[in-house]
């Protein structure tokens, strides 16, 4: 196992699903669309934080940890897990929610990750600027130091770039490796991996492990907060932290394989446009399956765009990875007035 010396936490019901969508498939007329449920992880309704959150929370173990701190989007899928998994762990926790979506209404500031956040009872402090990534983590390392005055050993979970370790992503390189022996054991081949592309953490993790096993598998990565140009950067540095964690030459990173899409960004972070909406309308539809508005929903419609183009071969196994976020869909009611 390519993550073995690292300390890992278990929180995940793993290995999640990587099953074809039939119907879907048969829509778009190939090629043969496949998805890896990381929905399906478990954790207070999974995601693909919870992978991320076995090799945080286990760096947390490490260093002798007793309380969780991060921030996010008021729906943060991130943040919902992240209190999720402290409770599981038995430690104090408190987040921070940050004002990303231009709306006041009460579904999104209450329902769905809001609400669960309560449930659970997390201590929540807010953040009114919405894009303000480094002042962000400051306030939480800020507070980090508060609670160490308080008695607690806190660990901070950081969403900047300028993360040090993202050990976060050493959760997708274990899921690569996953995928590998799931395609190795049914005899299908990958072909090409879809996916949301926002903190970079699944993107980097996904690159460096398919590096790591020397697979040559394009990963397409459709923004969903910056600009592709901002963000094919930002893939870049966390690959390379990763391989360098995982005590891989960096340089097999090699330019362009990183690759990012911004054409399902507008109108914006958490904000779905029309074909956003349609293709989460088309997957629920087609194959009961949900996706969110600010990742999953945009993700897949990136890939339905792909597949009309015909960017793929008909004989082409696509696999989408389902990063999660179906509680963030109750703070949307608008996806469904008038249906």
């Amino acid at each position: 196992m390519l993550t073995a010396k690292f300390t890992k936490a278990k929180l995940a019901h793993l290995p999640t699903p990587l099953e074809l969508m039939p119907n879907m498939t048969k829509k778009f007329n190939g090629p043969n669309l496949y998805i890896k449920r990381d929905d399906a992880t478990g954790l207070a309704f999974g995601g693909n934080k919870v992978r991320q959150l076995e090799y945080y929370v286990g760096r947390a173990l490490d260093l002798n940890a007793n309380a969780l701190l991060t921030t996010g989007a008021v729906q943060s899928n991130h943040v919902r897990q992240t209190v999720a998994a402290a409770r599981k762990m038995g430690w104090h926790v408190e987040v921070q929610l940050e004002h990303r979506v231009d709306t006041h209404s009460k579904e999104y500031q209450e329902s769905g990750n809001p609400y669960l956040n309560k449930l659970m009872s997390a201590k929540v402090h807010t953040y009114d600027v919405g894009e303000d990534e480094l002042g962000a983590d400051k306030a939480m390392y800020d507070r980090a130091e508060e609670l160490k005055a308080e008695g607690y050993n806190p660990f901070v979970i950081p969403l900047g770039a300028t993360d040090k370790t993202p050990w976060g992503s050493l959760g997708y390189v274990e899921c690569v490796e996953e995928m590998y022996l799931q395609s190795k054991a049914t005899g299908i081949p990958i072909d090409a991996i879809v996916l949301g592309t926002g903190s970079a953490n699944t993107h980097a993790g996904v690159m460096a492990g398919l590096i790591a096993l020397d697979l040559d598998i394009p990963v397409y990565g459709f923004c969903v907060r910056r600009d592709q140009e901002a963000q094919t950067e930002r893939v870049e540095i966390k690959t390379r932290k990763v391989l360098r964690m995982l005590d891989i030459d960096e340089n097999k990173l090699k330019p362009g394989m990183v690759k990012c899409s911004d054409w399902v960004l507008a109108p914006g972070y958490g904000v779905p446009s029309e074909k956003v909406i349609e293709a989460i309308h088309t997957t629920a539809f087609e194959e009961g399956i949900l996706l969110d508005p600010t990742y999953t929903g945009k993700a897949m419609c990136g890939l339905i765009r792909m597949v009309e183009n015909g960017q793929f071969k008909e004989t082409d196994n696509v696999v989408f990875i389902h990063t999660g976020g179906t509680p963030s869909l109750f703070g949307y009611p608008e996806l469904v007035e008038g249906k």
